[in-house]
């Protein structure tokens, strides 16, 4: 921030939540030349659930909330339409991952072709040099390793650094985080502070397209035929036939609810195979594993792990810790590139309901090492 000329423009993404309503306040507060833009990525026809109560980030409401945070604070708002973009990049992958059996991550998906990539291009159109979210995370520049680093915010709660892994380099240089050193109370209080209507305003958490948090009433409707291409396929429990299910895209690894069935023991979804069309049903230890592939990688501390020179890297690859969700706690691993697309992760410490289609993200202490898209369960 400190190395940022005021004289420059920065587009902030406003939500119209609290955080990116704190971080524009905090650049005009600095003296930045301040531009508001929210994206509207989809059109409310289109995803179903909620409509007419639309609260969720990039919603009605939510363009209203951050077009009165502008106005309050003096600068410029503008709403991009991108749902053309997001529904080929984001809906569409959403759906196709599903439909193969995989449980995706559409947010690390939107942040780096819609949040990133798109806009940064309308900034640059509107003569921005940066953009800034309120995401909690840090960015700094290494000039030993002439490379942008992605860390983790002050606050470890709130850290989002994991649902970042896939900025590109570009991307990085690009970008402000203003709430890097602020706890989520701060930016509560700061809100408070400026005056702002989104000082108090609850968070969303369900995907932004799926208002309703109903993921099977939405995959039904973007695919009528549905349950005729995947319904009513083998449900497998100690190699035999138990039941049949209801599609493979409405189950997730590690799923114990909602299954349908009564076995007289605990039973965890611990396979999905689209080939095959079956799901198979195993015990809590089946569910835990230490090896993974991971593919469309990205590294960000490092320009690839053959050559790594961090925290004790070795032959092919470095030690690490690693999450493979959100909310997962990173463990000790060692990660190996097998080629500019892939690495193999092997973890110190099995790990439970490793899930194809999620992330697994890299950490060198509180650095961002890089990610990708999780293919295999190994062993």
């Amino acid at each position: 921030m400190d190395k940022i000329n005021k004289n420059v423009k920065i587009v902030v993404a406003m939500s119209g939540g609290v955080d990116s309503s704190v971080a524009a306040a905090l650049l005009v507060e600095q003296g930045y030349e301040v531009i508001g833009i929210t994206i509207k990525t989809y059109n409310y026809e289109d995803v179903g659930g909620n409509i007419g109560n639309e609260s969720s980030c990039c919603s009605l409401d939510g363009i209203n909330d951050a077009r009165m945070v502008a106005a309050k604070l003096g600068f410029p708002h503008y709403v991009l339409d991108f749902s053309e973009q997001f529904k080929k990049e984001v809906i569409d992958n959403f759906v196709s991952e599903y439909l193969s059996g995989r449980t995706p991550n559409p947010c690390v998906v939107c942040n780096r072709k819609i949040k990133w990539e798109e806009l940064i291009r309308k900034s640059v159109s509107l003569g921005a040099e940066y953009i800034a979210t309120g995401h909690f995370a840090k960015i700094r520049y290494d000039e030993e390793r002439n490379r942008f680093i992605l860390s983790k915010g002050k606050d470890t709660e709130k850290d989002q650094s994991y649902a970042l892994w896939s900025l590109t380099q570009e991307s990085l240089r690009r970008t402000v985080f203003p709430l890097a050193e602020f706890t989520k109370p701060e930016v509560r209080e700061l809100a408070k502070k400026f005056g702002l209507k989104t000082a108090n305003k609850a968070e969303s958490f369900e995907i932004c397209f799926i208002p309703d948090d109903n993921y099977e009433r939405f995959l039904k409707e973007q695919n009528p035929e549905l349950e005729k291409q995947v319904g009513g396929g083998d449900m497998l429990f100690d190699g035999r036939v138990v039941a049949k299910h209801n599609g493979i895209p409405f189950y997730t690894i590690g799923q114990r609810k909602r299954l349908g069935i009564a076995l007289g023991e605990p039973v965890y979804v611990t396979k999905i195979d689209a080939d095959t069309n079956t799901i198979t049903l195993g015990r809590d230890p089946e569910l835990m594993h230490r090896e993974l592939t991971a593919t469309d990688v990205n590294l960000i501390s490092v320009s690839d792990l053959k050559n790594a020179r961090l925290n004790g890297a070795v032959g092919q690859g470095m030690h690490v810790t690693a999450k493979v969700r959100y909310k997962d706690n990173a463990t000790g691993a060692f990660a190996k590139q097998l080629d500019s697309e892939t690495i193999q992760v092997i973890f110190d410490d099995p790990k439970r309901a490793i899930t194809p289609g999620q992330s697994v993200v890299m950490y060198d202490g509180d650095d961002v090492v890089g990610g990708g898209v999780i293919d295999q369960v190994i062993t």
